[in-house]
């Protein structure tokens, strides 16, 4: 139990607004919910949270003792109530999300703290107490892949140490088979194929360049690509990462003359179609361990996909 006084500055505000102010952690919904539960009091009975305050009062707060850190990036997810995930597998090893677009799956700057995935991810294990930051001091939930902002689609996050570490080694040893849908325009010829080069990024303008001869500072990309259907100009294709490069598929298919539908960056916007973020989802992965994978073999050769992907049937219904 924490208990706060009431100084002269403090006289005449309301409850919950003291607090959103001295708890910063503590979500507003979550510290209406404690008022409501009598886990917060103000000298000792029960308060409402329009309560004046006086000069003079000791507000007393029943919660963890996290909420009272000082805010950082680290313990973000405090602030995080009612935390939204679509959850396509769980076990005590993993979770595999299916990430929105417009969600940022770790932060960039202070305007994302407690929106991102990382964010929502261990607000949710913390609420299961499946996570116990203060108890378990050496490890913290973590991201084993990325993918941008504004593409949809399964990200895997370990739950412990050695899940971590071993699906580090299986995403670098290309042992997990990873599928993405995408609507490009055009319809890619020939219908299937691979698409190589040497890929460059400009850190400054984040972005990069797909080159058909090695440059300084490039790496290869390779990506296997299969033409589901045209219509109408557009076309979905599957796309198979064999590399993993920073917006490999929108750039290399934009290389090769078909850019993705809604892509700015790498193509154009059209304004027959009204979409403003890149037609991409990382919508399937399968495990596919050829060496030895510890406590996680038995995800060997299990594939996982999403529902759904809403642009599909948005454009070829």
């Amino acid at each position: 139990m924490k208990e706060l006084s009431i100084g002269k500055n403090d006289v005449g505000q309301r409850l919950d607004r003291f607090l959103c102010k001295s708890v910063p952690l503590l979500p507003a919904s979550l510290l209406q919910k404690y008022i409501r539960l009598k886990r917060i009091k103000v000298n000792g009975k029960r308060a409402e949270r329009d309560t004046r305050l006086c000069e003079g009062d000791l507000v007393q707060l029943y919660i963890n003792d996290e909420f009272f850190d000082t805010p950082k990036q680290e313990n973000a997810y405090l602030t995080v109530s009612a935390p939204k995930l679509s959850i396509v597998y769980e076990d005590e090893n993993i979770l595999l999300v299916d990430k929105k677009p417009g969600q940022a799956v770790h932060p960039y700057d202070g305007s994302e703290y407690g929106k991102t995935l990382i964010d929502h991810i261990q607000a949710y294990l913390y609420a299961k107490r499946e996570w116990r930051p203060r108890e378990e001091n050496s490890f913290t939930p973590a991201l084993c892949n990325r993918i941008d902002r504004n593409t949809g689609g399964i990200v895997i996050a370990a739950k412990t140490a050695e899940a971590l570490r071993v699906l580090n080694q299986k995403i670098k040893d290309r042992e997990i088979d990873k599928r993405y849908l995408c609507i490009v325009h055009g319809t890619p010829k020939p219908a299937q194929g691979t698409l190589e080069g040497y890929l460059f990024k400009d850190a400054v303008k984040n972005r990069v360049y797909v080159t058909k001869t090695p440059q300084k500072g490039a790496k290869t990309c390779a990506t296997r690509y299969k033409v589901l259907q045209s219509k109408n100009g557009l076309s979905l294709v599957e796309c198979e990462l064999i590399t993993g490069r920073t917006h490999q598929i929108r750039a290399q298919m934009a290389a090769a003359g078909y850019p993705l539908l809604g892509d700015g960056k790498y193509g154009k916007l059209d304004k027959q179609y009204d979409r403003k973020i890149q037609a991409l989802y990382s919508y399937k992965l399968t495990f596919r361990f050829t060496t030895d994978s510890g406590s996680l073999a038995y995800l060997n050769g299990k594939t996982f996909q999403v529902a759904s992907v809403s642009f599909v049937s948005e454009y070829f219904s």
